[in-house]
């Protein structure tokens, strides 16, 4: 089974997908995306993405390389490579996905029955807010562009499989397990 996980920022996407990955470590491993985006702070090639150039991209777009991509803007892509998907399970483990919105519908779109999309929703707009002004290190524009974002993601969640709305992290973390529980009983 491939998990796909979506959420608006600040929703506890990452936090979720974390909690998989420490509860089952030999199980889960996280697909690394392509960008061709600089490295930010301490971001390191091959673990949190892998940083490739544009014209690089777009060779392996010509060659069917990916699974699913997109062109964020003008020069600045995001992907899939089906070759990531084909390491992670070679190596035995499941296939967690930790992708935006629309990626996460395409990825599948493209998977099928292969994987269960997973949205994290915030409790409301209001909480998304609180929590992305507490973290500190966003500036009130951004904040606001990533809460109109949020409304638009919001209402794509209709398309996922599951829904879990991360009100408190425990029983996120409940819905979740039974969610995976659920999944491995099923394959059985």
């Amino acid at each position: 089974m491939i998990y796909i996980f979506c959420a608006p920022s600040g929703s506890g996407k990452s936090t979720m997908v974390n909690h998989l990955l420490t509860k089952h470590p030999n199980l889960f491993e996280l697909s690394i995306s392509c960008t061709t985006r600089a490295p930010r702070g301490q971001e390191v090639h091959g673990k949190e993405y892998y940083f490739i150039s544009v014209e690089d991209f777009q060779k392996r777009i010509e060659n069917d390389d990916f699974i699913e991509y997109e062109q964020v803007y003008e020069g600045l892509y995001y992907g899939t490579l089906k070759e990531e998907i084909e390491r992670i399970e070679k190596a035995g483990r499941q296939v967690l996905f930790d992708v935006d919105v629309k990626g996460g519908i395409n990825l599948k779109r493209i998977l099928e029955d292969r994987a269960t999309s997973i949205f994290i929703c915030p409790p409301s707009i209001e909480e998304l807010r609180r929590r992305l002004e507490g973290r500190g290190d966003t500036s009130p524009e951004m904040i606001e562009k990533r809460l109109a974002k949020a409304e638009t993601e919001l209402s794509y969640k209709k398309y996922f499989d599951r829904v879990v709305v991360n009100d408190d992290l425990h029983h996120a973390f409940a819905q979740l397990d039974a969610i995976i529980d659920e999944n491995r009983d099923l394959r059985r």
